[in-house]
């Protein structure tokens, strides 16, 4: 089902920070050459005021060839909470969107800016102590800009009607 994303956007939003909080990542879909699909998870993608988002492309290696010749993609972002769930089932339907799904094109490859990277140091701030940590996420400094056309909430059927 569509969503108008300017008129809720926030709620948007809203949903994706709880997904990636849950998850740690969102999955984001490209087409190669072939016309194969390929599904990449990103942990660092942030949606901005504006219809628009960022990743940091470190490793999102596919998503980058795949932009060369499709930039289109589609980002998925489910709220995998049990809690959520279990209270959804319980009262037979969603109070907030399960899953979304956003639609877009794959912008220009860039250094991110100052607020960037600085909103991605409190996105992994619990987890700077480790090691993996430390391999992992020193040197992320290139964004991929995403700017979004048409969004879905996904259906199931009754206990999403309301949403």
């Amino acid at each position: 089902m569509k969503i108008n994303l300017q008129e809720n956007w926030k709620r948007i939003r809203v949903h994706f920070s709880k997904s990636i909080g849950q998850n740690m990542h969102i999955s984001i879909a490209s087409v190669n050459k072939d016309n194969q699909p390929t599904i990449t998870p990103i942990g660092s993608l942030f949606l901005n005021d504006n219809q628009t988002g960022f990743y940091f492309e470190k490793f999102a290696a596919k998503l980058n060839i795949n932009s060369k010749v499709n930039k289109k993609i589609c980002v998925l972002a489910v709220n995998s909470s049990k809690w959520f769930w279990f209270k959804s089932l319980f009262k037979m339907n969603f109070s907030e969107y399960p899953a979304v799904k956003l639609y877009g094109e794959l912008g220009k490859k860039r250094p991110a800016t100052k607020n960037e990277y600085n909103a991605f140091q409190k996105r992994i701030k619990q987890t700077k102590m480790l090691k993996g940590s430390r391999y992992l996420w020193k040197d992320m400094n290139v964004v991929r800009e995403i700017k979004f056309t048409k969004g879905e909430k996904i259906n199931l059927g009754k206990m999403t009607k309301e949403l």
